[in-house]
């Protein structure tokens, strides 16, 4: 029942309640344990290539990095002590293999609506446990145990709220965490307008999967581009160490990071060109006409220039094909090319229109389903590369990297058979 799986007045509602968590003033707030986590990450990394440079396998730290920093932001809990090679809590096992796993079953996905619906909940139980079927097992195990943690810590923060500041401010978040301030203001809302325990509950598991195999992923991208553009590395390097310099050392403060111009634009082209979910569905709700940007012919010859999709149509939004697309972005637009947000951006991108509402591309979606948590993301981002850069410098591996689509874009070695996702980069200090 999160804000992604819901539809209509539901969806408007929770939209309204989430909308002030994710605002400027929210965002500052989170900064100083964003740097706490990427802080832990540096050490993590630092004691690794103590004695020289060594691959390291970034792949599953970004993926540990990017929990740690959803759910201590999100939901003021922490999984993950980053002091360890492996993650030990139950639940941060369970996320990472859940895509992958989940993966497996996308045959089912289409079916998945009409069959949520039928039949009672204790029927459908009762069906999932007797078709025997391995993927559909794991799933069943995985969500088990991330629904048991959710419901637990929901719990122990209500009980928290109902303790009074004191008792918050002990947690981890401070009581400054997504999920607290969203509790605070649904206990004060109206009837009309409050969320129930399980749409509450709804939006714990939405938070970590839209934010956490997102992220990861766009990191360990970024990273990699990084390792194979050692000039850009080292460029913004420098750009991160001046920054540093005119903060007299500390860590760089929310309005200076995201004013940072190469590292900005770093994070944008990887967002252009390699947008970690490279599609999305849509259905239509209503018949509606949809304009073409420049007409097509049709089989008989004949322009195009409008299309009918009747209400109950299936559509697919191609992202990847939107933020490459070479009339928009010139011949060069299959190119990582940061520089090209460092100028005035071309006419043929402001004229084209596009709905998104991140830089002119559909990477984050756009309109009343766009992506609420997009600058959260960005910032993510920003503070994890600032950390990485500055300490180390990142090389290609031995290995060559296949990028794999399991539902979100992610690296993997040539010849792992292994379904879980893995990237090593040669690391040095810095």
């Amino acid at each position: 029942m999160g804000l992604t799986s819901t539809l209509g007045e539901q969806h408007r509602k929770q939209r309204k309640m989430l909308n002030p968590v994710f605002s400027v003033a929210h965002m500052r707030n989170m900064v100083p344990i964003f740097y706490n986590i990427s802080h832990k990450l540096r050490d993590a990394i630092s004691k690794k290539v103590t004695d020289g440079p060594r691959e390291v396998e970034m792949m599953s730290w970004m993926s540990r990095t990017a929990l740690e920093l959803i759910s201590q932001t999100g939901l003021g809990f922490s999984f993950d002590s980053l002091t360890e090679d492996e993650a030990t809590h139950p639940y941060a096992k369970a996320v990472r293999g859940y895509i992958p796993t989940v993966f497996a079953l996308r045959f089912v996905f289409p079916f998945t609506p009409s069959l949520s619906q039928w039949g009672s909940a204790k029927l459908r139980r009762f069906i999932v446990d007797a078709i025997p079927w391995k993927a559909l097992h794991e799933t069943r195990d995985l969500v088990d145990l991330m629904a048991k943690t959710s419901q637990e810590i929901y719990e122990e923060k209500k009980k928290a709220l109902a303790d009074g500041d004191e008792a918050l401010i002990i947690k981890v978040g401070q009581g400054k965490d997504i999920m607290s301030i969203l509790m605070r203001a649904n206990m004060s809302a109206s009837k009309e307008e409050s969320l129930t325990e399980e749409e509450l509950l709804g939006q714990m598991t939405t938070m970590i999967f839209a934010g956490m195999d997102t992220t990861s992923n766009a990191l360990s991208r970024t990273l990699y581009l990084l390792a194979t553009h050692p000039e850009v590395q080292d460029r913004l390097r420098q750009e991160l160490a001046a920054a540093r310099e005119d903060n007299s050392g500390e860590d760089v403060t929310y309005d200076k990071l995201v004013l940072l111009p190469y590292l900005d634009a770093i994070c944008r082209e990887t967002m252009r060109l390699h947008p970690p979910v490279t599609n999305v569905q849509r259905t239509a709700i209503q018949d509606v006409v949809l304009p073409l940007s420049s007409p097509i012919k049709g089989l008989d010859g004949k322009e195009i220039h409008e299309i009918h999709v009747p209400k109950g149509t299936n559509v697919t939004v191609a992202i990847l094909a939107a933020n490459r697309n070479p009339e928009v972005w010139g011949s060069d637009a299959e190119e990582w090319k940061p520089d090209r947000w460092l100028a005035p951006l071309p006419e043929s991108v402001i004229n084209a229109h596009l709905p998104g509402i991140y830089s002119h591309l559909l990477t984050f979606i756009g309109g009343s389903r766009a992506c609420i948590g997009f600058k959260f993301s960005q910032l993510e981002m920003k503070v994890v590369l600032f950390m990485l850069i500055e300490n180390f410098r990142f090389s290609p591996p031995k290995q060559d990297i296949i990028w794999e689509m399991n539902g979100i874009t992610s690296p993997n070695v040539e010849g792992n058979d292994s379904k879980m996702p893995m990237m090593p980069l040669l690391v040095q200090r810095v």
